[in-house]
């Protein structure tokens, strides 16, 4: 078989960062940096939005110039994006020195960072630090139009996929669940990834999926293209509960024109963040998020992915449960976004600009300025 040179960089690429022995030896003062981001299955919206982040820092030697029109990440540095069971997954890989950084929804983060939850067995992992808040992921709880199934409560005795074990949708499904009565016992649990969970809806194998991502899902869009889907409803009493026990929870809406379902559903959301090992080295972690931010990466984010478009510097900082990384918290605190003293813990001082401060931050070597969308 004949390799194209652009494949065989990429194939080079690949096998150079299975040579990467720990996230805290990636330093671009050995003129190249092999990066990981770990997203999670092939078909969720994790694994696109780590290649849009990929994409988005990454200038490997020999590159075009910035200014030429070429990539304007960190010089030397090659990103990609991994693909993983999910949150839980890459918190725990991020602390074992297994990925230098992934996606997360932030009360995994969170639960992670303090050794709450679903990580009080285990521990704390304190070795997770920030670097951006992303954008709102959703919680969808999906069934066919034809089914019976109106209420998460009747969910009681059906077969349904939480998601796997790693992933944030399985911790979620279960707080849902316990705010409606029920407990893993009270349904016929599957572990599925997205693509698989909602292939077996289609063919009725499994009568619910839960999915905590941003919207559109792309599965789900390929599913409502042939079937009508319906989704259960968060809301009234139970929501507001939820919101109030679990502040990483917002209150949240699907239009119904997203899957052309009958209307527009009410549902819960949580913020997706950019975690990294608190271990990667300072110069790094600043090149990297003053790179994500660039003004010439606005339009690589905002046409990639529909959930690109919410990446924005002026919610950088909303909704993060754990410290940022001091390299991300160095280019926030130059950009205007922060205030006051060191940073000692997640949500200290951290001050989404007001009244156009965003807008008026001094550009960083002329390029690096906030969004104006």
């Amino acid at each position: 078989m004949r390799l194209t040179a652009s494949i065989r960089r990429v194939f080079l690429a690949a096998i150079l960062l299975l040579a990467i022995p720990s996230a805290a030896s990636v330093s671009l003062s050995q003129g190249v940096a092999f990066f990981r981001i770990g997203a999670g299955s092939a078909d969720s919206t994790y694994f696109a939005i780590g290649g849009l982040l990929a994409n988005a820092i990454s200038n490997p030697p020999g590159s075009r110039a910035c200014e030429d029109g070429g990539s304007c990440g960190v010089p030397g540095l090659i990103a990609v994006a991994q693909s993983t069971d999910g949150a839980v997954f890459n918190v725990e890989a991020i602390g074992k020195g297994d990925l230098e950084s992934g996606l997360a929804q932030a009360d995994i983060a969170y639960w992670a960072f303090n050794g709450f939850g679903t990580f009080a067995e285990q521990g704390q992992i304190d070795e997770l630090s920030a670097i951006a808040s992303l954008y709102p992921e959703s919680i969808h709880i999906v069934v066919r139009a034809d089914s019976d199934i109106t209420d998460i409560g009747q969910l009681r005795g059906r077969k349904v996929s939480l998601g796997p074990v790693q992933s944030g949708s399985f911790v979620d499904s279960q707080i849902i669940l316990e705010a409606y009565g029920l407990s893993l016992e009270d349904i016929d649990v599957d572990l599925l990834m997205p693509g698989t969970a909602i292939d077996k809806l289609r063919t009725g194998e499994v009568d619910a999926v839960f999915l905590v991502a941003g919207y559109p899902v792309r599965a789900l869009s390929e599913f409502a293209k042939d079937f009508r889907l319906r989704l259960l409803p968060i809301d009234g009493e139970t929501a507001e509960r939820l919101v109030t026990e679990n502040p990483f929870f917002s209150r949240d809406s699907i239009s119904a024109d997203v899957y052309k379902t009958d209307k527009d559903v009410e549902t819960l959301n949580v913020r997706a963040l950019w975690i990294a090992s608190a271990k990667l080295d300072d110069e790094l972690v600043y090149g990297i998020t003053r790179a994500l931010w660039h003004t010439r990466n606005r339009k690589l984010l905002d046409n990639a992915h529909p959930d690109g478009l919410g990446i924005q510097l002026e919610t950088a900082l909303v909704g993060l449960t754990i410290p940022l990384h001091p390299g991300a918290e160095r280019y926030y605190r130059e950009a205007g976004l922060l205030r006051g003293g060191a940073q000692d813990g997640a949500g200290d001082e951290m001050m989404p600009p007001q009244d156009g401060e965003a807008e008026t931050m001094p550009p960083q070597d002329g390029e690096i300025v906030p969004s104006e969308n």
